[in-house]
């Protein structure tokens, strides 16, 4: 094969490609965001003061990141459902109900298969949002609401394959989503609510979920003996003792480094002269990932749980452990 021909059929440079594509969506990101307006505070003003649900509706890609948008929204505080376009022609228009709005995702805002969630929406005075890249297609005409998308090309000319349109759509979801939890004051503590499982559940539980409490906890006053203090460190099994002052305050913590530190003499002293003082503790109300950076970065393993400067519970790393946060 000559040098020319085999040039004229070598593929192109893959990293060229992808760097070209991330430009493109990324400069539409841009330019979508400086486009938007009072329709989107519109929407969300609207959405928030929803009786029912954000019914997410589309076809082909767009009806993917309208499945995508709906989660997201219910994830994050916002009652919301994916409703696929042409099933509704076929039964599933039962599903959106008058308290409802419908946000409908087209980038031509002609696709057929929304035809009978527009004419319904409109048939029982149901809010409609459009998020189309045509404001003078059949969807933007229709709409109460127009999300308007920059109309630019697709990453993929030659073929005009959905790219960044998608992107814009996804990106235009989540900024819905954001503005809604932020309008509403969502938290870690509501979001863990919606995400109980896995991993990122685990990490949103807080300490007093897994804390030890109560008669676990191994307790000795600033006074006791030395002697005492290995007993409650040998019967509590954490490794450790708190020292409390006459008031049930945390002063300091003896640990196994402590005992090497004063091996010679140990049993002459008490224990507060032997604690360090001031150590690392957390509040019930911490979240279990923080509580295990503290004990990253300070290279312990226990943390006692204070409240009102009290111990009221005790957290081992194995806890973490077991509970799938570490």
């Amino acid at each position: 094969m000559s040098a020319v021909l085999k040039a004229a059929v070598e593929p192109p440079d893959a990293l060229q490609v992808a760097r070209r594509v991330l430009k493109a969506e990324a400069e539409a990101l841009l330019r979508m965001g400086e486009g938007l307006g009072g329709p989107f505070t519109r929407t969300v003003e609207w959405v928030s003061n929803l009786k029912g649900r954000l019914v997410c509706t589309g076809v082909g890609k767009s009806g993917h990141v309208a499945r995508k948008i709906a989660a997201t929204l219910a994830s994050t505080g916002t009652p919301a459902m994916f409703v696929h376009a042409a099933e509704a022609s076929h039964g599933d228009l039962g599903m959106i109900s008058a308290d409802d709005a419908v946000l409908a995702l087209s980038k031509s805002g002609e696709a057929r298969e929304l035809a009978d969630v527009v004419a319904y929406a409109k048939r029982f005075a149901i809010p409609l949002i459009a998020m189309t890249a045509q404001a003078d297609s059949a969807l933007g005409r229709a709409a109460d609401i127009l999300l308007l998308l920059p109309d630019i090309p697709e990453a993929a000319e030659a073929v005009d394959a959905p790219t960044t349109s998608t992107t814009l759509q996804m990106a235009l979801g989540d900024a819905l989503a954001v503005a809604l939890l932020e309008r509403r004051g969502f938290s870690h503590t509501d979001f863990r609510l919606f995400h109980p499982g896995g991993k990122l559940g685990s990490a949103l539980r807080t300490v007093g979920e897994l804390m030890h409490g109560g008669g676990e906890l191994p307790l000795v006053v600033e006074d006791a003996t030395m002697a005492v203090a290995l007993l409650t460190m040998t019967e509590k099994r954490f490794g450790c003792a708190g020292v409390v002052d006459a008031d049930g305050r945390l002063r300091g913590v003896i640990t196994d480094g402590d005992l090497r530190r004063h091996m010679g003499g140990l049993m002459g002293h008490t224990a507060a002269e032997i604690m360090t003082p001031a150590p690392h503790t957390v509040s019930p109300t911490t979240l279990a990932a923080e509580a295990l950076r503290e004990m990253n970065e300070s290279r312990i393993t226990v943390l006692f749980v204070l409240e009102d400067a009290r111990p009221v519970g005790i957290l081992h790393v194995h806890d973490l452990l077991r509970t799938g946060v570490a």
